[in-house]
């Protein structure tokens, strides 16, 4: 059965012209696109979800089966939502929404392509020299980002050094929505997770409690790597018994022993022992006042 060919090069969608597929989640595929009137790149998502459609020769989708009418049209409800949230967050250091717009029987969001490279490079080249104030530079900004999505009522689900851009400017942006969904006390989250071992916590893993502390675990990762120079085991691997380096043990003296505390707590496995929101885990790790 065909499942979701992405739109072709060339293709011009309301204006824009596809130049390359970039990635995507279960729910999304992500395109780098050119706009002759703007004379820049956009990223557009498109809501295009994993084994519920077929892609068309005109470039429409279409559910794949009568099966699959309901959650297609229920996921397209909750990515209009996720767009419309995405589009009222205004944050300098996350990537925003430019504007959201139907076609091809799916819904797309457009955002800025930014230059920069990402934190991989920095912990690959810098290796043990990322020290407390590049961390400040980074972090708290990126986590008044995240905590502002979370205000908004969306987490993004895939906080990790890729998805850290260090602007040429030398300011940090969250890049990457292709697995973001929006929070809801009455609609548990779809089947299908994008993931990265090492940042996801386990509630990523078989459909569990997904929420604000599921960001707060991948940023203390993000974070941990930064300082370790690679990633924590991934979570499953730690249910089996792998162990965390104990950084309050083996980095005391190179970074705040406040920031060290705070990320081994952010980490655990259980997340109702991680800081209960974005903004004490701020406030906590690096003194950020609460309330900015």
């Amino acid at each position: 059965m065909s499942s979701r060919l992405p739109l072709q090069n060339g293709y011009i969608l309301k204006g824009y012209t596809i130049s390359e597929v970039l990635g995507g989640g279960g729910f999304s595929l992500v395109y780098l696109a050119s706009n002759e009137l703007q004379r820049g790149k956009m990223v557009i998502k498109e809501y295009c979800p994993q084994d519920l459609v077929a892609r068309q020769a005109d470039g429409t989708i279409e559910p794949n089966s009568p099966l699959a009418q309901a959650p297609f049209r229920q996921g397209l409800e909750r990515f209009r939502l996720e767009a419309q949230r995405m589009s009222e967050v205004k944050h300098p250091n996350i990537i925003s929404v430019s504007e959201y717009f139907e076609a091809n029987n799916t819904l797309y969001m457009v955002m800025a392509h930014e230059e920069g490279r990402d934190l991989r490079w920095f912990i690959k080249k810098l290796a043990g020299q990322l020290d407390w104030d590049f961390l400040k530079q980074v972090f708290p900004a990126i986590g008044e980002g995240l905590w502002r999505m979370h205000q908004h009522g969306v987490v993004h689900l895939d906080v990790k050094p890729a998805n850290v851009l260090l602007r040429t400017s030398g300011q940090p942006l969250l890049l990457d929505f292709g697995a973001a969904q929006t929070l809801s006390e009455d609609d548990r989250f779809g089947s299908f997770q994008t993931l990265t071992h090492g940042f996801a916590p386990p509630e990523q893993y078989l459909d569990g409690n997904l929420g604000t502390w599921t960001d707060i675990y991948g940023l203390a990762a993000t974070i941990y790597s930064c300082i370790t120079g690679s990633s924590p085991p991934p979570a499953l691997k730690r249910q089996e018994g792998a162990t965390l380096e104990k950084l309050t043990v083996s980095r005391t003296g190179q970074y705040p022993y406040t920031l060290l505390k705070t990320l081994e707590a952010a980490l655990s496995l259980d997340y109702s022992e991680r800081p209960a929101d974005m903004g004490i885990f701020l406030s906590l790790a690096f003194g950020t006042p609460q309330g900015r």
